[in-house]
């Protein structure tokens, strides 16, 4: 384990702060920060954009290959880079959030950006959020944490974020899509959204985002004197 890089794996329900937690998490660290959430949300917005169906398996398939997501730092910001296009705030629309889980949940996709997030933790050390990071994608992370909060909470912060960035959107809205999401993630066939055994679970419903990330750092630092 001493000569292999390490990975924190950071799992949970949608607008639980996976993201905030990870990135100032991979800042602090000097890690390197992957949104697998960002990765599933571009395969999407590919295949809105080419007016692919969702429903046409063999069109996704042959599309996949022409899917490649990265990631850059632009002024101190992670950006999510698609085909060497930003689409950072693309991703973030509703008509990408309605519709991710399902995309997610197409085996081949997922096999795709799996295989694309593993040979970026091959490479360097790395924080990453998701849904099945600590189950699917690196069952050998040294560091799992599984965040959850109450789901009026996790609806109200998502709001707010759309709503400051000038997205015409109700509160109630908000909460069905959320509530759709977390079924399709914890229901779906491969790689559902589940605790693994040895995650450390993280209820942020009463913390500020300053306690979270000390709770993980503390977590990190356990795992680094493991290593020792």
């Amino acid at each position: 384990m001493d000569n292999e890089n390490m990975i924190i794996a950071i799992d949970g329900y949608s607008s639980c702060g996976k993201s905030t937690v990870a990135r100032a998490l991979a800042d602090q660290l000097g890690y390197t920060y992957v949104d697998s959430g960002a990765m599933y949300r571009a395969v999407t917005l590919f295949l809105l954009s080419n007016h692919i169906d969702l429903k046409d398996l063999t069109a996704i398939r042959a599309a996949l290959p022409e899917i490649h997501v990265g990631f850059q730092q632009v002024e101190g910001s992670p950006r999510v880079i698609l085909n060497d296009e930003d689409i950072t705030e693309k991703i973030r629309e509703m008509e990408v959030s309605e519709v991710v889980s399902e995309v997610s949940a197409i085996k081949e996709v997922r096999q795709a950006m799996v295989a694309q997030q593993q040979r970026m933790a091959a490479q360097q050390d790395i924080v990453m959020d998701g849904r099945d990071i600590g189950t699917a994608v690196f069952p050998q992370a040294q560091v799992k944490i599984f965040m959850m909060a109450d789901p009026k909470v996790r609806a109200d912060r998502r709001y707010r974020e759309l709503h400051h960035a000038g997205k015409n959107i109700s509160l109630e809205e908000v909460f069905e899509n959320l509530a759709h999401r977390d079924y399709q993630d914890t229901t779906r066939k491969e790689s559902p959204l589940i605790r693994a055994e040895d995650a450390v679970v993280l209820d942020n419903t009463n913390m500020t985002q300053e306690e979270q990330l000390n709770f993980v750092i503390s977590e990190v630092k356990k795992a680094i004197n493991k290593k020792r």
